[in-house]
């Protein structure tokens, strides 16, 4: 069965709001099995066959934990070629994070990546959380046909 690891780090909760609602969609599609994590050590990443990041954007970039999550996977060589990637995050002025992540997924990692990312503007709302599900619901649907 394929596997979808949704990471994320929120400060305000905005983001894990949004990760537990990308997760929820992937869970309306039978045969896909998810994983919602704040934290994951680098060596599982290639356990699974999507990486969803949840990053807020602070100051026009990702946060330092994202990055480093990356950058270490660099150092461990761990890899992700041909897996598939996507980013969501929410900002309150600009909303470079995830694009910068799904860049490092695309271009160093050679990932499959689901462009554009998800963007919410400041806290998401009830349309705004079903976006995230629909987002969710999409990838999984997208894994199940690559496994055919």
């Amino acid at each position: 069965m394929p596997k979808v690891l949704v990471i994320y780090y929120s400060r305000t909760g905005n983001t894990e709001r949004m990760a537990n609602a990308v997760a929820e969609g992937i869970r309306k599609v039978e045969g896909v099995e998810v994983e919602v994590k704040y934290h994951v050590d680098i060596a599982e990443l290639a356990n699974y066959d999507a990486i969803i990041v949840g990053t807020p954007t602070y100051h026009h970039n990702t946060v330092s934990e994202m990055k480093n999550l990356f950058e270490n996977a660099v150092v461990k060589d761990v890899n992700l070629k041909g897996k598939i990637g996507a980013a969501f995050g929410s900002y309150g002025w600009s909303g470079e994070g995830p694009k910068l992540l799904l860049e490092i997924m695309e271009n160093k990692f050679e990932m499959n990546v689901i462009k554009p990312p998800l963007l919410v503007k400041y806290a998401p709302d009830r349309a705004a959380l079903e976006k995230c599900r629909e987002f969710g619901k999409i990838i999984a649907e997208k894994l199940l046909q690559k496994d055919e």
